[in-house]
Order: structure tokens, then sequence, then C-alpha cells
């Protein structure tokens, strides 16, 4: 009887696996068709000369490979997108942390304003914030511009001007998203217990003591999907104000690698030295990964 129910058991059991694979069909068969069908064609076009409208494609090798490496300008563009990955990281990520400490340990009022006010940008087409800030900072008829005036200084032309064209773009990048990853860290600090943190207060322990001991590893958890999500959006959201403003100029100076894959492939349709951007990004990304897990994740603390 026992090896019977036993028996029985494992069959429900397999049942249930069964119809759990099942109801996972729709997402595997979109993932497949939005993602991994893509990457694999990218991968494929990589080894291809095309120019998206010749019916057939030129098979070259690792030519477009060698091209990508040993252009000077993929070198630069690559600085620049370090440089946006490294901006980003202290505008949209410690910048958030320490705005979040302060609205929900510090202040004692007008919390909920201060809240809706740096998430309200957030509601905000990327679009529609790279044209307001293109108006606000013209270097001659803009706002900005015009009370520097009263005080006799000048602003840069920053959209030519190299450095200043990335300092702006990231900027108007973290405009609209620094509130989406102020409220990520603003609900983790807050779930800490407050026990812990009135003992620190009790002890005289100082704020920043409390901030780097105590409210940075406990939040943590949330801290480090911050931390990733913010090299994603250095990656993928200054496309839109690039693509908007400077179209990666002057002289390659504001491109990243993903807004010099699209040029590459829309622009001047080289479609497999595009692939080839692609690819090399997608590995950049993947070794960013694999240092975050491997030298950030382990500090990482898990209340469960």
């Amino acid at each position: 009887m026992s090896s019977l129910t036993a028996a029985k058991g494992k069959l429900h059991i397999n049942r249930e696996n069964a119809f759990g694979y099942l109801l996972l069909i729709p997402s595997i068969i979109i993932f497949a068709v939005f993602t991994f069908w893509p990457f694999i064609y990218t991968i494929y076009l990589s080894f291809f000369e095309w120019n998206m409208i010749s019916p057939t494609k030129e098979f070259v090798g690792l030519k477009n490979y060698t091209e990508v490496l040993s252009d000077p300008k993929t070198y630069r563009i690559l600085g620049n997108t370090f440089l946006y990955i490294i901006l980003l990281l202290i505008i949209n990520c410690v910048i958030p942390y320490i705005f979040a400490f302060v609205i929900d340990l510090v202040l004692r009022k007008y919390k909920n304003f201060y809240k809706g006010a740096l998430f309200l940008p957030a509601f905000i087409s990327l679009v529609v914030g790279s044209i307001l800030f293109t108006w606000i900072l013209n270097p001659v008829s803009g706002p900005v511009a015009i009370l520097f005036n009263w005080f006799g200084l000048e602003i840069p032309n920053w959209t030519k001007a190299e450095g200043w064209i990335i300092v702006v773009l990231s900027l108007i990048t973290s405009w609209k998203v620094f509130g989406y990853n102020f409220i990520l860290l603003y609900a983790s600090i807050n779930g800490i217990s407050r026990e812990i943190i009135e003992a620190a207060r009790m002890d005289n322990v100082s704020l920043v003591r409390i901030f780097f001991q105590i409210i940075l590893p406990m939040s943590s958890a949330t801290g480090i999907y911050v931390f990733i999500i913010t090299i994603v959006q250095s990656l993928q959201y200054v496309f839109t104000p690039v693509k908007v403003i400077s179209q990666g100029g002057p002289d390659y100076a504001s491109s990243n690698l993903i807004y010099h894959a699209y040029h590459e492939a829309f622009v001047v349709y080289r479609t497999g030295h595009s692939a080839a951007i692609s690819i090399v990004t997608m590995a950049l990304f993947l070794l960013l990964l694999f240092l975050e897990f491997r030298y950030v994740e382990r500090g990482v603390y898990y209340e469960n």
C-alpha cells in the first residue's frame, strides 16, 4: 500500500509539473520570438556584409569584428560609454541613496511632497525632456543663459563642446530616471527596522556612521538592483537624448555603443558592422555583470 501511495503521489507531482510547464509556454514563445531569435540573428548578421536593401548578403567571416576592434572611433565611443556609466552611477545611484536616507531619517516634514516632486519627471517622456532641456540650456536665448548674462557670465555651447555634451546628456537622462531609483531606495530604507536606528541614535552614533554601517548594508539588496539597472540605463536610456539632440556629435564625442550600432545600421546601412558592434556591447555588458556578481554580490545583505 505504501508503495502504491508513493507512486500516486509521484504521479500527482509530475502532473503538476507538466501543468506548470504548460503555463510557461506562452512566455517562452514570446521570449523566443522577441529576444532569443533577434539575438541569434544579430550574431548571424555580424558575419555578413549587407546594406538592408540588397537581396543577397556577402559572407565576410570575422571582417566586421576586426574592423570594429581596429577602428579608433570604437575606442573613443567605448570611452564615452564608460563615462556615461560613471556619471549615471553617481547621479542615479549614489545621490538617490543619500536623498532617500535624508528624506526618510533626517527630515521631519513634507516627506510626501519631496517624494512626489522627485518622482514626477518619471512620468514625462524622455523625448519631451530632451527638447525641453535643449531650450532651457540654449547658450544664446535659453533661460539659464539669460540668467547668467545678468551676472556677466555665459554658458558654453555645450552641444559643440566635447566633455560638456556628455555631462549635459547624462543630466537629462538622470532627470527622467532619478525619481524611479529614488523611490526604490526610499522604500528599502523605510523598511529597515526603526528600533535598530533608534538604538544607534540613543548611543549618539553619527548619521554618517548610521548610513554606512546600518542603512547601506541592510538595504544592499535593493541597492545592487539599482546599481545594475543604472548601468543598463547608461547604455540604453542615453540613446534618446543623443538621438534627439546631438546625433552622436560633435565628431562622435557624445555617441555611445548602442547609438553607434543604430547609426551604423539605419543611417549608413552597414548592417554587419552594426551587428558586430551590438555583439561587442553585449559581451561588455556580460563582463560588467560577471564583475558585479564576482566582487559586489557577495557583500549583499538578504533579510531572509
